[in-house]
Protein backbone atom coordinates (compact mmCIF):
# COMPACT_ATOMS: atom_id res chain seq x y z
CA UNK A 1 0.00 0.00 0.00
CA UNK A 2 1.59 3.02 -0.86
CA UNK A 3 1.40 6.13 0.69
CA UNK A 4 -2.24 7.77 -0.49
CA UNK A 5 -3.42 4.83 -0.14
CA UNK A 6 -2.43 4.22 3.57
CA UNK A 7 -3.47 7.81 4.53
CA UNK A 8 -6.97 7.04 2.54
CA UNK A 9 -7.47 4.39 4.64
CA UNK A 10 -6.37 5.71 7.88
CA UNK A 11 -8.87 8.59 6.94
CA UNK A 12 -11.68 6.04 6.80
CA UNK A 13 -11.16 5.12 10.37
CA UNK A 14 -10.89 8.21 11.82
CA UNK A 15 -13.51 9.97 13.56
CA UNK A 16 -12.58 13.25 14.33
CA UNK A 17 -10.17 14.54 11.38
CA UNK A 18 -11.44 14.73 7.93
CA UNK A 19 -8.35 16.08 5.93
CA UNK A 20 -4.49 15.12 6.01
CA UNK A 21 -2.45 17.32 3.97
CA UNK A 22 0.77 16.14 3.31
CA UNK A 23 3.80 17.61 1.37
CA UNK A 24 6.30 20.45 0.50
CA UNK A 25 4.93 23.68 0.56
CA UNK A 26 1.66 22.65 1.60
CA UNK A 27 1.13 25.48 4.38
CA UNK A 28 -0.06 27.84 1.43
CA UNK A 29 -3.29 25.54 1.36
CA UNK A 30 -4.20 26.62 5.04
CA UNK A 31 -6.65 29.20 4.19
CA UNK A 32 -8.95 27.08 1.91
CA UNK A 33 -8.69 24.43 4.63
CA UNK A 34 -9.67 26.33 7.05
CA UNK A 35 -12.34 28.52 4.78
CA UNK A 36 -13.52 24.32 4.00
CA UNK A 37 -13.91 23.56 7.73
CA UNK A 38 -14.88 26.49 9.16
CA UNK A 39 -16.54 28.88 6.85
CA UNK A 40 -17.28 32.57 8.20
CA UNK A 41 -15.53 31.88 11.27
CA UNK A 42 -12.40 34.48 12.66
CA UNK A 43 -8.96 32.32 13.32
CA UNK A 44 -6.94 32.24 16.88
CA UNK A 45 -3.36 31.37 15.49
CA UNK A 46 -1.44 30.05 18.72
CA UNK A 47 2.24 29.60 18.54
CA UNK A 48 5.39 29.96 20.76
CA UNK A 49 8.61 32.09 20.46
CA UNK A 50 10.34 29.27 18.51
CA UNK A 51 7.48 28.26 15.92
CA UNK A 52 5.78 31.81 15.20
CA UNK A 53 8.73 32.96 13.64
CA UNK A 54 9.09 29.02 11.30
CA UNK A 55 5.90 29.37 10.29
CA UNK A 56 3.32 31.14 12.39
CA UNK A 57 4.04 34.77 10.84
CA UNK A 58 3.35 33.21 7.49
CA UNK A 59 0.17 31.26 8.22
CA UNK A 60 -1.04 34.49 9.51
CA UNK A 61 -0.34 36.69 6.43
CA UNK A 62 -1.96 34.05 4.63
CA UNK A 63 -5.13 33.73 6.11
CA UNK A 64 -5.50 37.57 5.98
CA UNK A 65 -4.69 37.89 2.61
CA UNK A 66 -7.81 35.23 1.90
CA UNK A 67 -9.97 37.52 4.00
CA UNK A 68 -9.98 35.82 7.06
CA UNK A 69 -10.03 37.91 11.00
CA UNK A 70 -7.07 36.44 12.55
CA UNK A 71 -5.64 37.32 16.40
CA UNK A 72 -2.45 35.88 17.40
CA UNK A 73 -1.59 34.80 20.97
CA UNK A 74 2.28 33.48 21.27
CA UNK A 75 3.83 31.65 24.32
CA UNK A 76 6.45 33.65 25.60
CA UNK A 77 8.62 31.39 27.01
CA UNK A 78 11.69 29.69 25.97
CA UNK A 79 10.69 25.95 27.14
CA UNK A 80 7.48 24.60 28.52
CA UNK A 81 5.38 21.71 28.80
CA UNK A 82 2.61 21.13 28.43
CA UNK A 83 0.66 21.95 31.91
CA UNK A 84 -2.52 23.60 33.28
CA UNK A 85 -1.44 26.74 33.11
CA UNK A 86 -1.52 27.21 29.19
CA UNK A 87 -4.12 25.59 29.00
CA UNK A 88 -5.62 28.38 31.35
CA UNK A 89 -4.30 30.86 29.08
CA UNK A 90 -5.45 29.52 25.81
CA UNK A 91 -8.83 29.12 27.04
CA UNK A 92 -8.59 32.82 27.89
CA UNK A 93 -7.81 33.79 24.44
CA UNK A 94 -10.84 31.95 23.20
CA UNK A 95 -13.30 33.61 25.76
CA UNK A 96 -11.63 36.61 24.36
CA UNK A 97 -12.42 35.93 20.75
CA UNK A 98 -15.81 34.82 20.68
CA UNK A 99 -16.61 32.67 16.92
CA UNK A 100 -12.84 32.33 16.37
CA UNK A 101 -11.25 28.87 15.92
CA UNK A 102 -7.92 28.02 17.05
CA UNK A 103 -4.91 27.49 14.15
CA UNK A 104 -1.78 25.51 16.13
CA UNK A 105 1.46 26.16 14.54
CA UNK A 106 3.60 24.67 16.24
CA UNK A 107 4.79 20.90 17.65
CA UNK A 108 3.23 18.60 20.26
CA UNK A 109 2.89 20.63 23.25
CA UNK A 110 0.85 23.36 21.73
CA UNK A 111 -1.23 20.99 19.71
CA UNK A 112 -2.40 19.41 22.98
CA UNK A 113 -3.33 22.89 24.21
CA UNK A 114 -4.79 23.52 21.30
CA UNK A 115 -6.77 20.46 21.32
CA UNK A 116 -8.03 20.10 24.82
CA UNK A 117 -8.98 24.30 24.57
CA UNK A 118 -11.10 23.72 21.52
CA UNK A 119 -12.78 20.56 23.11
CA UNK A 120 -13.90 22.75 25.96
CA UNK A 121 -15.38 25.40 23.58
CA UNK A 122 -17.09 23.15 22.13
CA UNK A 123 -15.39 23.03 18.53
CA UNK A 124 -12.56 22.12 16.25
CA UNK A 125 -9.15 23.77 14.99
CA UNK A 126 -6.54 23.43 11.96
CA UNK A 127 -3.05 22.23 13.20
CA UNK A 128 0.12 22.98 10.97
CA UNK A 129 2.67 20.98 12.68
CA UNK A 130 6.76 22.41 12.83
CA UNK A 131 8.24 19.05 13.70
CA UNK A 132 7.47 15.17 12.78
CA UNK A 133 8.37 14.86 17.04
CA UNK A 134 5.51 13.38 18.21
CA UNK A 135 2.07 11.15 17.40
CA UNK A 136 -0.12 13.69 19.48
CA UNK A 137 -0.89 16.01 16.49
CA UNK A 138 -3.18 13.39 15.10
CA UNK A 139 -4.35 11.63 18.20
CA UNK A 140 -7.73 11.55 20.44
CA UNK A 141 -6.81 13.03 23.70
CA UNK A 142 -4.25 15.53 25.11
CA UNK A 143 -1.58 14.66 27.55
CA UNK A 144 -1.21 17.66 29.94
CA UNK A 145 0.16 17.72 33.83
CA UNK A 146 -2.81 18.53 35.96
CA UNK A 147 -2.25 18.57 39.86
CA UNK A 148 0.93 17.03 39.78
CA UNK A 149 0.10 14.38 38.01
CA UNK A 150 0.06 13.30 33.52
CA UNK A 151 -3.21 13.06 32.55
CA UNK A 152 -4.53 11.89 29.11
CA UNK A 153 -7.92 14.18 28.83
CA UNK A 154 -10.43 12.76 26.44
CA UNK A 155 -10.50 15.37 23.72
CA UNK A 156 -11.13 15.24 19.62
CA UNK A 157 -8.19 15.44 17.61
CA UNK A 158 -7.78 18.41 15.37
CA UNK A 159 -10.51 17.78 11.94
CA UNK A 160 -7.53 18.84 9.81
CA UNK A 161 -3.73 18.29 9.44
CA UNK A 162 -1.89 20.69 6.73
CA UNK A 163 1.88 19.50 7.33
CA UNK A 164 4.09 21.06 5.30
CA UNK A 165 7.49 18.96 5.02
CA UNK A 166 9.72 21.87 3.82
CA UNK A 167 8.89 22.90 7.40
CA UNK A 168 9.29 19.78 9.39
CA UNK A 169 12.42 19.01 8.09
CA UNK A 170 13.85 22.52 8.95
CA UNK A 171 13.18 21.57 12.44
CA UNK A 172 16.27 21.19 15.13
CA UNK A 173 17.76 17.55 14.06
CA UNK A 174 17.19 16.62 18.00
CA UNK A 175 12.81 17.23 17.81
CA UNK A 176 13.00 15.14 14.34
CA UNK A 177 14.95 11.96 16.52
CA UNK A 178 12.45 12.99 19.17
CA UNK A 179 9.79 12.07 16.81
CA UNK A 180 11.69 8.85 15.66
CA UNK A 181 12.18 7.61 19.35
CA UNK A 182 8.19 8.45 20.15
CA UNK A 183 7.58 6.03 16.93
CA UNK A 184 9.91 3.45 17.74
CA UNK A 185 8.05 3.44 21.61
CA UNK A 186 5.15 2.00 18.98
CA UNK A 187 7.30 -1.19 19.06
CA UNK A 188 7.34 -2.39 22.73
CA UNK A 189 4.04 -0.70 23.12
CA UNK A 190 2.61 -3.53 20.35
CA UNK A 191 3.91 -5.86 22.27
CA UNK A 192 2.55 -4.96 25.41
CA UNK A 193 -0.88 -4.30 24.02
CA UNK A 194 -1.10 -7.46 22.43
CA UNK A 195 -0.35 -9.26 26.29
CA UNK A 196 -3.29 -7.19 27.14
CA UNK A 197 -5.32 -8.48 24.29
CA UNK A 198 -3.91 -12.38 25.62
CA UNK A 199 -5.40 -11.88 28.60
CA UNK A 200 -8.49 -9.82 27.61
CA UNK A 201 -8.01 -6.68 29.09
CA UNK A 202 -7.88 -4.45 26.58
CA UNK A 203 -8.66 -6.33 22.96
CA UNK A 204 -6.34 -5.60 20.02
CA UNK A 205 -8.94 -3.09 17.59
CA UNK A 206 -8.20 -4.68 14.18
CA UNK A 207 -8.24 -0.72 12.54
CA UNK A 208 -5.81 0.71 15.06
CA UNK A 209 -3.37 -2.05 14.96
CA UNK A 210 -3.03 -2.52 11.17
CA UNK A 211 -3.05 1.42 10.40
CA UNK A 212 0.71 1.51 11.76
CA UNK A 213 1.73 -1.47 12.84
CA UNK A 214 1.87 -3.41 9.19
CA UNK A 215 3.58 -0.24 8.12
CA UNK A 216 6.34 0.10 11.27
CA UNK A 217 9.47 -1.45 10.58
CA UNK A 218 9.37 0.37 7.27
CA UNK A 219 8.87 3.57 8.88
CA UNK A 220 12.17 2.66 11.33
CA UNK A 221 13.91 1.34 8.67
CA UNK A 222 16.43 4.46 7.66
CA UNK A 223 17.69 6.67 11.10
CA UNK A 224 20.73 7.82 9.68
CA UNK A 225 18.62 9.54 6.77
CA UNK A 226 16.60 10.78 9.42
CA UNK A 227 19.30 12.03 11.31
CA UNK A 228 20.76 13.45 8.04
CA UNK A 229 17.43 15.57 7.48
CA UNK A 230 16.97 14.01 4.53
CA UNK A 231 12.95 15.18 3.79
CA UNK A 232 11.70 11.77 2.35
CA UNK A 233 12.66 9.54 5.31
CA UNK A 234 11.66 12.61 7.34
CA UNK A 235 8.43 12.83 6.01
CA UNK A 236 7.95 8.91 6.69
CA UNK A 237 8.70 9.59 10.26
CA UNK A 238 5.85 11.83 10.44
CA UNK A 239 3.58 9.68 8.37
CA UNK A 240 3.91 6.79 10.84
CA UNK A 241 3.22 9.65 13.91
CA UNK A 242 -0.03 10.79 12.22
CA UNK A 243 -0.71 7.42 11.18
CA UNK A 244 -0.27 6.58 15.28
CA UNK A 245 -2.66 9.35 16.46
CA UNK A 246 -5.82 7.79 13.65
CA UNK A 247 -4.74 4.60 15.28
CA UNK A 248 -5.80 6.36 18.73
CA UNK A 249 -8.77 7.80 17.28
CA UNK A 250 -9.89 4.76 16.14
CA UNK A 251 -9.49 3.16 19.35
CA UNK A 252 -10.47 6.03 21.13
CA UNK A 253 -7.61 5.11 23.43
CA UNK A 254 -3.93 6.01 23.91
CA UNK A 255 -3.32 2.03 24.02
CA UNK A 256 -2.38 1.94 20.62
CA UNK A 257 0.43 4.01 20.69
CA UNK A 258 2.02 4.04 24.80
CA UNK A 259 2.50 1.66 27.42
CA UNK A 260 5.61 1.14 29.88
CA UNK A 261 7.62 3.27 27.43
CA UNK A 262 5.47 6.26 28.07
CA UNK A 263 5.59 5.88 31.71
CA UNK A 264 9.14 6.34 32.04
CA UNK A 265 8.72 9.85 30.40
CA UNK A 266 5.55 10.64 32.32
CA UNK A 267 7.57 10.25 35.86
CA UNK A 268 10.38 12.62 34.43
CA UNK A 269 7.88 15.00 33.29
CA UNK A 270 5.88 14.97 37.14
CA UNK A 271 8.98 15.78 38.93
CA UNK A 272 10.23 18.60 36.69
CA UNK A 273 13.28 16.57 35.74
CA UNK A 274 16.07 18.49 34.16
CA UNK A 275 19.64 17.96 32.30
CA UNK A 276 22.37 20.66 32.19
CA UNK A 277 19.60 23.55 33.39
CA UNK A 278 16.64 22.42 30.35
CA UNK A 279 13.88 20.16 30.41
CA UNK A 280 13.88 16.99 28.44
CA UNK A 281 11.57 16.34 25.18
CA UNK A 282 8.86 14.21 25.50
CA UNK A 283 10.55 11.89 22.66
CA UNK A 284 14.28 11.89 24.59
CA UNK A 285 12.75 10.41 27.41
CA UNK A 286 10.44 8.11 25.49
CA UNK A 287 13.80 6.84 24.03
CA UNK A 288 14.85 5.93 26.74
CA UNK A 289 11.80 3.82 28.27
CA UNK A 290 11.61 2.27 24.46
CA UNK A 291 15.22 1.06 25.13
CA UNK A 292 14.46 -0.67 28.86
CA UNK A 293 10.79 -2.21 27.61
CA UNK A 294 12.91 -4.03 24.70
CA UNK A 295 15.77 -4.96 27.13
CA UNK A 296 12.90 -6.29 29.68
CA UNK A 297 11.59 -8.32 26.94
CA UNK A 298 14.73 -9.86 26.30
CA UNK A 299 14.66 -10.94 29.75
CA UNK A 300 10.89 -12.43 29.17
CA UNK A 301 12.48 -14.49 26.70
CA UNK A 302 14.72 -16.28 28.55
CA UNK A 303 12.23 -17.52 30.54
CA UNK A 304 10.43 -20.45 30.05
CA UNK A 305 6.84 -19.92 31.55
CA UNK A 306 5.16 -23.55 30.44
CA UNK A 307 7.14 -24.77 33.95
CA UNK A 308 4.77 -21.61 36.04
CA UNK A 309 3.55 -23.06 39.21
CA UNK A 310 0.39 -21.46 38.72
CA UNK A 311 -0.93 -22.90 42.85
CA UNK A 312 2.03 -21.41 44.21
CA UNK A 313 1.68 -17.74 42.28
CA UNK A 314 -1.94 -17.74 42.98
CA UNK A 315 -1.43 -18.28 46.55
CA UNK A 316 0.89 -15.65 47.09
CA UNK A 317 -1.32 -12.97 45.33
CA UNK A 318 -1.77 -9.69 47.36
CA UNK A 319 -5.29 -8.64 48.21
CA UNK A 320 -6.30 -5.34 47.03
CA UNK A 321 -6.10 -3.38 50.11
CA UNK A 322 -2.36 -5.08 50.32
CA UNK A 323 -1.45 -3.62 46.58
CA UNK A 324 -3.20 -0.02 48.00
CA UNK A 325 -0.63 -0.20 51.07
CA UNK A 326 1.96 -0.72 48.64
CA UNK A 327 0.89 2.16 46.62
CA UNK A 328 0.69 4.92 49.18
CA UNK A 329 4.01 3.58 50.66
CA UNK A 330 5.81 4.01 46.66
CA UNK A 331 4.10 7.66 46.17
CA UNK A 332 4.13 9.06 49.33
CA UNK A 333 6.48 11.72 47.88
CA UNK A 334 5.49 11.67 44.70
CA UNK A 335 3.57 15.11 43.52
CA UNK A 336 0.56 13.10 42.58
CA UNK A 337 0.80 10.36 46.36
CA UNK A 338 -2.58 9.07 45.52
CA UNK A 339 -1.75 8.12 42.30
CA UNK A 340 -0.63 4.84 42.10
CA UNK A 341 -3.31 4.02 44.80
CA UNK A 342 -6.17 5.23 42.50
CA UNK A 343 -4.62 3.20 39.28
CA UNK A 344 -3.68 -0.15 41.08
CA UNK A 345 -7.63 -0.21 42.48
CA UNK A 346 -9.05 -0.09 38.81
CA UNK A 347 -6.75 -2.86 37.81
CA UNK A 348 -6.24 -4.87 40.87
CA UNK A 349 -7.88 -8.33 39.89
CA UNK A 350 -8.70 -11.19 42.02
CA UNK A 351 -7.08 -14.79 42.61
CA UNK A 352 -9.79 -16.33 40.23
CA UNK A 353 -8.89 -14.07 37.51
CA UNK A 354 -4.98 -14.36 38.18
CA UNK A 355 -5.52 -18.44 38.05
CA UNK A 356 -7.21 -18.11 34.77
CA UNK A 357 -4.61 -15.67 33.14
CA UNK A 358 -1.54 -17.73 34.37
CA UNK A 359 -3.13 -21.33 33.57
CA UNK A 360 -3.91 -19.37 29.81
CA UNK A 361 0.09 -18.15 29.72
CA UNK A 362 1.48 -21.35 30.82
CA UNK A 363 -0.39 -23.33 28.36
CA UNK A 364 0.20 -21.08 25.43
CA UNK A 365 3.50 -20.05 26.48
CA UNK A 366 5.87 -21.40 23.52
CA UNK A 367 3.38 -20.07 20.51
CA UNK A 368 2.79 -16.85 22.26
CA UNK A 369 6.42 -16.26 22.71
CA UNK A 370 6.90 -16.24 19.47
CA UNK A 371 3.90 -13.95 18.29
CA UNK A 372 5.97 -11.77 20.81
CA UNK A 373 9.37 -12.17 19.57
CA UNK A 374 7.93 -11.35 15.84
CA UNK A 375 6.97 -7.47 17.47
CA UNK A 376 9.65 -6.40 19.45
CA UNK A 377 12.83 -5.41 18.87
CA UNK A 378 16.03 -6.63 20.91
CA UNK A 379 17.47 -4.30 23.12
CA UNK A 380 21.01 -4.22 20.60
CA UNK A 381 18.79 -3.52 17.40
CA UNK A 382 16.70 -0.61 19.18
CA UNK A 383 19.46 0.77 20.26
CA UNK A 384 21.94 0.56 17.38
CA UNK A 385 18.40 2.22 15.34
CA UNK A 386 18.18 5.05 18.08
CA UNK A 387 21.41 6.01 18.21
CA UNK A 388 21.81 5.97 14.45
CA UNK A 389 18.94 8.65 14.39
CA UNK A 390 20.43 10.80 17.06
CA UNK A 391 17.74 10.31 20.03
CA UNK A 392 19.34 9.15 23.02
CA UNK A 393 20.55 5.58 23.87
CA UNK A 394 22.01 5.52 27.36
CA UNK A 395 19.59 7.09 30.50
CA UNK A 396 22.72 9.46 31.49
CA UNK A 397 22.36 11.02 27.95
CA UNK A 398 18.95 12.57 29.52
CA UNK A 399 20.52 12.73 33.15
CA UNK A 400 18.96 10.36 34.53
CA UNK A 401 20.89 7.83 36.20
CA UNK A 402 21.13 4.28 35.94
CA UNK A 403 20.08 3.62 39.47
CA UNK A 404 17.30 6.13 39.27
CA UNK A 405 15.67 4.07 36.47
CA UNK A 406 15.62 1.10 38.26
CA UNK A 407 14.29 2.75 41.10
CA UNK A 408 11.07 3.67 38.88
CA UNK A 409 10.03 0.73 37.37
CA UNK A 410 7.72 -0.17 40.92
CA UNK A 411 6.13 3.77 40.08
CA UNK A 412 5.75 2.28 36.23
CA UNK A 413 3.69 -0.69 37.15
CA UNK A 414 1.57 1.28 39.32
CA UNK A 415 1.04 4.33 37.85
CA UNK A 416 -1.50 3.54 34.96
CA UNK A 417 -4.31 1.32 34.69
CA UNK A 418 -3.45 0.00 31.90
CA UNK A 419 -2.54 -3.52 31.76
CA UNK A 420 1.53 -4.24 30.92
CA UNK A 421 3.91 -6.72 30.98
CA UNK A 422 5.22 -5.41 34.60
CA UNK A 423 1.65 -6.78 36.10
CA UNK A 424 1.70 -9.96 33.95
CA UNK A 425 5.01 -10.88 35.54
CA UNK A 426 3.75 -9.78 39.35
CA UNK A 427 1.21 -12.39 39.03
CA UNK A 428 3.19 -14.73 37.89
CA UNK A 429 6.15 -14.34 40.45
CA UNK A 430 8.69 -13.52 37.66
CA UNK A 431 8.85 -9.47 37.75
CA UNK A 432 12.27 -9.77 39.66
CA UNK A 433 13.62 -12.17 36.86
CA UNK A 434 12.91 -9.22 33.95
CA UNK A 435 14.24 -6.19 35.57
CA UNK A 436 16.59 -6.98 37.92
CA UNK A 437 18.97 -8.45 35.27
CA UNK A 438 18.95 -5.31 33.32
CA UNK A 439 21.24 -3.13 36.35
CA UNK A 440 23.27 -6.76 37.62
CA UNK A 441 26.93 -7.02 36.99
CA UNK A 442 27.08 -7.34 33.22
CA UNK A 443 23.17 -6.17 32.62
CA UNK A 444 22.49 -3.31 29.73
CA UNK A 445 22.07 -0.73 32.57
CA UNK A 446 24.50 -2.11 35.19
CA UNK A 447 24.95 0.24 38.18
Amino acid sequence: MDREDRIRFALSISTDTKEFIMGRGVAEQAPEVFKKFFPGKGALVVADVHTYPVLGQKVEALLREAGITVDTFIINEEEFHAEWKYIEMVDAQLDAHPGSVLVSVGSGVINDLCKLCSHHHGQSYLTLPTAASVDGYSSFGASITFEGAKQTFACPAPVAIVADIDVIAAAPAEMTSAGYADLAAKVPAGAEWMISDFVGTEPIHDDAWHVLQDYLDDFLAHPAEVAAGDPEAIADIFEGLTLSGFAMQAARSSRPASCCDHLFSHILDMTHHRYRGKLQSHGFQVAIGTLTMCAVFDQLFKLDLSTLDVDKCVEAWPSLEQEQARALELFKDFPAPKLGYDEITKKWQDKDEVRRQLQMLKRDWPAFKEKLRGQVYSYTKMRDLLKASGAPYEPEQIGVSRAKLSGMFPLVQMMRFRYNVLDLAKRGGFYDDIVDPLFARGGVFEV
